[in-house]
C-alpha cells in the first residue's frame, strides 16, 4: 500500500471530519473573534492541507526545512560579529 493510499485512507476521513467542524464552528462564532479568525485562516489555507492527502510524496508539515534552514540563520547572526574587537 503506497503513502497516499493509506493517506486517504486513515488521515482524509479525519481531515474531512476537522473541514466539517471547522465550518459548523464558525458560523456559531462572532466574525470578530480571535477564534473565528484562527478558523478562517486555516480554512483558508485548505486545498493546500488536503494536497497532503494525494500525494504520497509531500510533507504535511516543513519542519525538515526550516531545520536545514536554521544554521543559515544562526551563522548569518554570527557572523555580524565576526572579525570585531
Amino acid at each position: 500500500m503506497s503513502a497516499a493510499q493509506v493517506r486517504q485512507a486513515r488521515a482524509r476521513p479525519l481531515l474531512d471530519s476537522l473541514h466539517e467542524w471547522l465550518q459548523t464552528t464558525l458560523v456559531e462564532l462572532s466574525k470578530k473573534s480571535a477564534v473565528a479568525t484562527a478558523i478562517s485562516y486555516a480554512l483558508g489555507r485548505w486545498p493546500a492541507l488536503v494536497r497532503y492527502c494525494g500525494d504520497g510524496l509531500l510533507e504535511i508539515d516543513n519542519n525538515s526545512a526550516e531545520r536545514v534552514l536554521r544554521a543559515v540563520a544562526l551563522g548569518r547572526k554570527n557572523y555580524l560579529f565576526a572579525s570585531t574587537d
